[in-house]
């Protein structure tokens, strides 16, 4: 049985969405318990599943302008706090929260604590492409700045979740950068791109541009922390923008758009999923000794159940525990 600890009170729509996320996985899936901590009083009244999950009650939460180190500290009791600590007592196989980024990544380093040899968890999410394969990304923002060191690792941690979670064999690993010629880029994009290059046990391809990200260049984009999150907070945006236009169009257009629409609708159905990065999960914070996730802020109940799955699975293919194997041996080589 997995058992996952959830940060009910985290996120804009907590505890609903977690609650209701939670209790449609518990229907799909046999083989999960669920620990739901927060307000007992909130979350009762929105839980349905009656088997294989259980409530820890606590009046104390982290909110989104509380500074992250400070609140992990202080927070004793937090809903985000208590759910980190059942994973490192052994209590709970891993944590869900769409609460305080910052405070879950404090989370994480502090109280779960990091793999061994591995200098810096990165942050790792599976972004949507056109053909609807995907491609996992880190870092998308543990780190303001990283080393051709720390990026080499986020190109081995990528690999294996790649490998284990979507069952990608051989991922093709891509150095975002500037150009895809070898001599292009800053010194960390040429020097992570000499340790990419000589690692044999990477599919590394070389270089690759941001324009194509979504026409699916590579299985795993690596980059540093502030890079990252400045390309994913942009392919969110085009995403909801492209969405937001398209419906203006329609509306807006008349008889003849509505009835283009209409006839088009199975298309776009299809296009809106193809930009739907929400039920690809969440951003897994990779390189810690348990599974910790982190869904988005504004996470709706199928955000949710989507990374409950995800986690499931990560869960069932041991990638953590594969990753402790790899990095231990890693350094045992050198």
């Amino acid at each position: 049985m997995k058992k996952i600890a959830i940060d009910a009170m985290g996120g804009d729509n907590a505890p609903q969405a977690l609650v209701e996320g939670a209790n449609q996985a518990l229907r799909d899936f046999a083989d999960i318990e669920i620990v739901l901590y927060g307000d007992e009083a909130k979350i009762k009244p929105l839980l349905t599943a009656t088997e294989r999950v259980s409530i820890v009650h606590t009046d104390e939460k982290i909110d989104s302008d509380d500074e992250p180190t400070r609140a992990i500290r202080k927070k004793k009791q937090a809903s985000m706090v208590l759910a980190a600590k059942a994973v490192k007592d052994g209590e709970a196989d891993a944590v869900l929260s769409a609460g305080n980024t910052g405070a879950l990544l404090a989370a994480g380093f502090f109280i779960v604590g990091r793999i061994k040899n591995i200098d810096r968890p990165g942050l790792l999410s599976t972004l949507p492409t056109g053909d609807g394969r995907g491609f996992d990304m880190l870092d998308l923002g543990a780190n303001a700045e990283n080393t051709p060191h720390h990026l080499h690792q986020y190109a081995i941690l990528g690999s294996f979740y790649a490998e284990n979670v979507r069952g990608i064999k051989q991922p093709r690993v891509g150095l975002l950068n500037n150009g895809t010629e070898a001599s292009k880029g800053d010194p960390l994009r040429k020097e992570t791109y000499a340790l990419l290059a000589a690692d044999d046990k990477l599919n590394f391809i070389g270089n690759v541009e941001a324009r194509d990200l979504m026409d699916g260049v590579a299985d795993v984009v690596v980059a540093d922390g502030f890079t990252g999150n400045a390309v994913l907070k942009s392919i969110e945006g085009t995403a909801i923008s492209i969405l937001c236009q398209l419906k203006k169009a329609v509306l807006g257009g008349g008889l003849k758009a509505k009835l283009g629409a209409l006839l088009l609708k199975d298309s776009l159905q299809e296009m809106r999923k193809s930009l739907d990065y929400s039920s690809a999960g969440g951003a897994v914070l990779f390189g810690l000794k348990a599974p910790v996730v982190k869904t988005h802020g504004s996470s709706d109940a199928k955000a949710v159940y989507s990374t409950i799955r995800q986690i499931r699975t990560m869960l069932e293919t041991d990638v953590v525990g594969k990753s402790v194997v790899e990095f231990s041996r890693t350094e045992e080589e050198k």
